[in-house]
């Protein structure tokens, strides 16, 4: 190569070479086979019980996705985030930014359609029906065939296409997508429990891809919709400011670049926000249902810092939810410091997808009232990386399944939880696959892993057939707690080791091409 030449990628010779790739090399049928079987195994999930069912006044999750269609559907858009005497905000008001209020909105006409009594203002608070509960299932299962499941088949014909051509196999390339598809976490929380979480896991995948893809306008897009879906997905945030911004350093005009990507950002966000962009007030109105500071540092038993450590610390007693904001903030930040300096100096889209599981894990430990459910977020990209990281996606999945179950067995879905568990067992060890499952120094010995093994197997049966002190009545929940966050902790570690590690490998691989040519 002539030094100096500048080299061109059209964007749409990639995509055509992405889906010759997906036509020649067979994987069509597979991904078809994968996901024709994911949606089986939801609409079984979905068969169960939900958050909330038959526990009134207020019911659970299932009650507040029903009401917030009600109220989309009922009120003027302005009136949405607005405490009024048509909507209490008190009962399951909008706490997710817009796009979940558009998504209910598109639900509750669906709804509204074939059960009109189900979304009436005020009559259908805690409206329990079986064709009410089958419509509201569907809107699910719909959301995540229609966006979870395209992201994962993009991500998949990128990552295999760019940078596994040479060795890649369509078993590898089936099993990856079984176990993105076949998570349990998500599966239970959104077709058991009840949620949406597949919108905006399914827009981030998506972003994702787009960066591997060298996409990066419309990655911004996708991610911008996943924020706006639900904040937490700002978890992913530092890898994509920081791997973005890294790549825009090298570029010829950097300050070009880092504008294009500033000005796509500001106007997703202005056409997401526009009905509420009238007045500062109306702003404030929404972020002020966003950010709930008067729930506490912690809500429940959630495997996180705050929590774990508060049995030594009585956090909310010694501080003022004013301190423990900031103290929040620096812990999540400082902890996300090293993975975005290390992409920011050496931008890459390994290092990116590693840089994804270190920041969400990071927010998920250390940042404000957070909930069970937000294992979903770290899930996500040690799922991206299962090929990469085998025992690793398997630990983390393991213990966040183990940080769940105490929320599981409160909304009845303890045999949808252990046949879920189950299969994505089957599925990670079914034979052919080739998987290099290298254990990290931190992980011990193998009969330290097996020991924990064993705990969080006793810790299961345990917490189900054994009753607490009545002195401390959540014991149990504190021990699963302690547990999983220890481990959680461990794969925090190791995954900011590799990431550090793999710009060193870098940087050799580099040296060693110069002194070959």
């Amino acid at each position: 190569m002539t030094k100096g030449k500048k080299i061109t990628v059209n964007v749409d010779d990639c995509v055509d070479n992405c889906w010759r790739w997906l036509v020649q090399k067979g994987p069509a049928a597979i991904f078809v086979t994968v996901a024709v079987f994911a949606l089986l195994v939801r609409a079984a999930v979905s068969l169960h019980p939900y958050s909330g069912a038959g526990h009134p006044p207020k019911f659970g999750d299932y009650e507040a996705q029903r009401h917030w269609m009600e109220i989309t559907l009922n009120l003027p858009v302005r009136e949405w985030y607005r405490n009024s005497t048509t909507n209490d905000l008190s009962y399951w008001g909008l706490d997710y930014p817009p796009v979940t209020a558009y998504q209910s909105f598109i639900h509750g006409l669906f709804l509204r359609f074939f059960h009109p009594d189900s979304v009436s203002l005020f009559s259908s608070r805690g409206h329990e029906s079986y064709l009410g509960k089958l419509l509201m299932r569907w809107t699910v299962l719909s959301s995540d065939a229609l966006i979870f499941f395209p992201a994962v088949i993009y991500f998949i014909i990128v990552y295999y296409n760019r940078h596994s051509k040479s060795h890649t196999t369509t078993s590898d390339t089936g099993w990856h997508t079984a176990m993105l598809l076949l998570n349990p976490c998500l599966i239970l929380i959104d077709h058991g429990h009840f949620q949406y979480n597949c919108i905006s896991l399914g827009l981030s995948t998506g972003a994702v891809a787009a960066i591997l893809s060298g996409q990066n306008l419309f990655a911004c897009v996708l991610y911008c919709l996943a924020i706006n879906h639900k904040q937490m997905s700002i978890y992913f945030a530092p890898a994509f400011f920081s791997h973005l911004l890294g790549k825009s350093l090298k570029r010829k005009y950097p300050l070009l670049e880092v504008s294009k990507l500033g000005l796509v950002v500001l106007g997703t966000f202005a056409a997401v926000w526009w009905p509420y962009l009238y007045s500062v007030e109306s702003i404030l109105e929404v972020l002020s249902r966003l950010a709930p500071f008067e729930r506490g540092i912690y809500e429940d038993y959630v495997a996180n810092f705050w929590c774990a450590s508060s049995t030594l610390i009585k956090w909310k007693k010694l501080f003022t939810t004013q301190s423990l904001k900031l103290l929040s903030l620096g812990a999540t930040v400082l902890t996300c410091v090293p993975s975005m300096t290390q992409q920011i100096k050496s931008p890459s889209n390994k290092g990116f997808l590693y840089g994804l599981l270190n920041s969400s894990i990071s927010f998920y430990l250390f940042s404000f009232q957070v909930h069970e459910k937000s294992i979903l977020l770290p899930l996500l990209p040690a799922s991206l990386l299962a090929v990469e990281e085998p025992f690793l996606f398997r630990w983390l999945m393991q213990f966040a399944m183990l940080s769940m179950f105490p929320l599981i067995c409160r909304d009845g879905l303890i045999p949808a939880y252990l046949a879920s568990f189950a299969l994505l067992i089957l599925i990670f060890y079914a034979p052919g696959q080739r998987r290099n499952e290298e254990i990290n120094y931190y992980f011990s010995t193998r009969i330290m892993r097996l020991i924990l093994c064993v705990l969080s197997f006793s810790l299961h049966i345990v917490y189900l057939v054994m009753r607490p002190p009545e002195k401390y009545p959540f014991l149990f929940e504190a021990l699963i707690m302690n547990l999983c966050f220890s481990q959680f902790v461990l794969v925090a570690l190791c995954t900011n080791f590799k990431q550090w590690m793999f710009k060193h490998v870098i940087l050799e691989l580099k040296e060693k091409k110069k002194k070959l040519n």
